[in-house]
């Protein structure tokens, strides 16, 4: 088992545990079970049964869904302090989405029959919980709604802009920030096709803005894609 207060630590950057005492936490950080995965595993699918939800400890993952016409859209990229599967504590209906590993990735398990004792020895946490993810579900319907009248150069901009930001919060400086992801992983992020992606990274390539590698892009004036984002 991992160690109690050290979980009790990333529950608390976790939104829906945020709201929690530490003596709340340390009972939710109790019943935290350690996953290990490496790059490019997956951890479930879309369609599948589960009763788990993942907290992201180190590495990050991927979710996305695939849409009625064959493509696969990402829905997110998670980090450490990030919560998946969540739903699967409140009910057991199959899995809304496939995640997996954009880097070797571990996380904390909560099993759905564990956080229901809890929740039903201490109903104030479930409050608690519901309001936030409740906030969760409003900014995700904001997010949909503003991608679903995006360009293609909208989309991929912002889905690079974000990466930007989670290397910077990692250590990256103000410029030449490298992003390890394929051009395929960060067509899925933006929500288009890897055509249309590569087309317009090929663009911010011949701009100066970017510079394209096997699996990688480093953006050299993250500033300048703003100016892509409309």
């Amino acid at each position: 088992m991992p160690n109690g207060e050290e979980t009790a630590r990333l529950l608390a950057q976790v939104e829906v545990f945020a709201g929690l005492e530490p003596g709340e936490l340390e009972q939710v950080a109790q019943v935290a079970i350690p996953r290990s995965y490496e790059r490019g595993e997956v951890i479930f699918r879309e369609g599948d049964s589960g009763d788990t939800c993942y907290v992201v400890k180190t590495g990050s993952v991927s979710v996305m869904r695939e849409h009625q016409d064959g493509r696969v859209i990402a829905l997110a990229e998670l980090r450490p302090g990030q919560i998946f599967g969540e739903l699967a504590m409140f009910d057991h209906e199959t899995r809304s989405a496939t995640v997996e590993t954009l880097e070797t990735t571990t996380t904390v398990a909560l099993l759905s029959g564990d956080l229901q004792r809890i929740l039903k020895a201490h109903p104030e946490i479930g409050v608690k919980m519901l309001a936030a993810l409740a906030s969760r579900l409003r900014r995700a319907n904001e997010r949909l709604l503003q991608q679903s009248f995006q360009t293609v150069a909208g989309r991929v901009s912002s889905a690079l802009l974000t990466q930007v930001i989670a290397r910077q919060a990692e250590g990256a400086g103000d410029a030449d920030v490298l992003i390890k992801a394929t051009q395929a992983e960060i067509a899925q992020l933006a929500g288009t096709s890897r055509e249309s992606a590569s087309r317009f990274l090929a663009t911010l390539e011949r701009e100066g803005v970017v510079t394209l590698g096997r699996g990688k892009t480093t953006v050299h004036e993250p500033v300048r894609l703003r100016n892509y984002i409309h």
